[in-house]
């Protein structure tokens, strides 16, 4: 009853002063005054006040002479905002040993404006979901996370961590347990699978609902894979050998090497592919593509930067400073094997890379989903977290797409 009686007192109180009681903020924060990228148009939208509330965006429109409630303001002026961008090809990895190194990778996406990253394969998956659990309770910050968990490849696989199939029961095994897992795609490597394992692998997959994409050896056709039921390929090596206007008599060639003491591989056969690159064959399979609903991922922007190795002197970038030191002694390896290769391999890398650019707004046109991905993790030297999606964006334009359609 006392509580009534206070209750009834203060109101009349406040009844007799002819005042109400102050409302609190109607949001968490306003931004006044912003620019605000429409990617849906490509348009920019000047003067907009943006408001936030519990972590959603619920109001915009154009700035108004009265302010919005807010317990905290933006003043936008000379500023743009627009919706935080995903990496669609991330790595963490390493092991236990570099753990640490790779959580810190998670405020150096935020940084630059990237909110959600994929991770297409490693062997840190527990600590991934153990990251996104404290980022759920706010003890983290960081991008939403992807990520496929283990690799799958054949016996003998180049990545620590990976999933090793040769038989459909191991296969079985493997899917097993990236479902108990939850991982939220497959990702298939090509370091040592074998066609057949790599065709009943996508099969497997989709037969249980899930997603699948990765590499492929070239022992196998990309439009074979397709009609398996393969989602996306990253990088364009795969689809390039699909270019091919010889691609049956090239697939039979490294199918026949297979069990010899010298297999052929991506590597070997990609100057065959170059030299008999045909247009049709280019339609056809981005064609296939567009109808299958098969995304591309090209990574340019890791390409081009290893292709530079030799020749850049990576010591005095600015971002290297936010690099841990255990990552950046992952780099020792490539950039060794960057030194060692001889001119005529570094002039063909560098043919190959303008042919791969040539391909993305034919991809574009051909109704294929290409998705911007960095390829940035450890071991993938100065192909920095966060920065180099910006340059991904920045060559996908330079290929031919607009800067919306990037």
């Amino acid at each position: 009853m006392k509580t009534s009686v206070s209750l009834l007192l203060g109101l009349g109180a406040t009844a007799l002063l002819g005042t109400t009681p102050p409302l609190a903020p109607a949001y968490d924060l306003v931004i006044d005054h912003v620019t605000v990228l429409d990617v849906e148009t490509g348009r920019l939208r000047p003067d907009q006040t943006v408001a936030v509330a519990q972590g959603k965006i619920v109001r915009l429109g154009a700035t108004g002479a009265t302010p919005l409630a807010a317990r905290q303001h933006l003043d936008g002026r000379g500023r743009y905002l627009l919706p935080g961008l995903w990496d669609m090809h991330v790595h963490f990895r390493g092991g236990d040993s570099l753990a640490a190194a790779n959580k810190k990778h998670l405020t150096l996406y935020l940084a630059h404006g990237i909110t959600t990253v994929r991770d297409a394969g490693g062997d840190l998956t527990p600590r991934i979901f153990q990251w996104r659990r404290e980022e759920a309770a706010g003890t983290l910050a960081g991008p939403t996370l992807f990520t496929s968990g283990p690799k799958i490849d054949g016996p003998g696989a180049t990545w620590p961590g990976s999933l090793e199939v040769e038989t459909p029961a191991q296969i079985s095994r493997a899917l097993d347990s990236l479902q108990k897992l939850r991982v939220d795609y497959v990702k298939i490597y090509d370091s040592k699978i074998s066609g057949p394992a790599y065709l009943s692998t996508i099969s497997q997959a989709e037969a249980r609902g899930l997603k699948t994409t990765g590499h492929m050896p070239y022992s196998v056709k990309l439009s074979e894979a397709i009609d398996r039921g393969l989602d996306g390929t990253e990088h364009l090596y795969y689809l390039f050998k699909a270019c091919s206007g010889k691609e049956d008599s090239l697939t039979a060639l490294v199918q026949a090497s297979q069990g010899t003491a010298h297999p052929l591989g991506l590597f070997a056969m990609l100057p065959a592919v170059y030299d008999t690159y045909s247009p049709a064959a280019a339609a056809r399979i981005m064609a296939q593509m567009a109808a299958h609903h098969t995304v591309a991922v090209p990574t340019l922007s890791i390409g081009r930067t290893l292709a530079a190795l030799p020749d850049t002197d990576h010591g005095h970038d600015s971002l290297l400073a936010y690099i841990d030191p255990a990552i950046r002694r992952t780099y020792a390896r490539r950039l060794a094997g960057a030194r060692q290769q001889p001119a005529s391999a570094r002039a063909f890398t560098s043919k190959l890379e303008a042919k791969f650019q040539q391909l993305v707004p034919q991809l574009q046109a051909a109704g294929v989903t290409v998705l911007a991905g960095s390829d940035s993790g450890a071991f993938n030297s100065y192909v920095y977290p966060g920065a180099s999606l910006h340059d991904e964006l920045l060559q996908l334009v330079r290929a031919g797409l607009t800067p919306a359609q990037a």
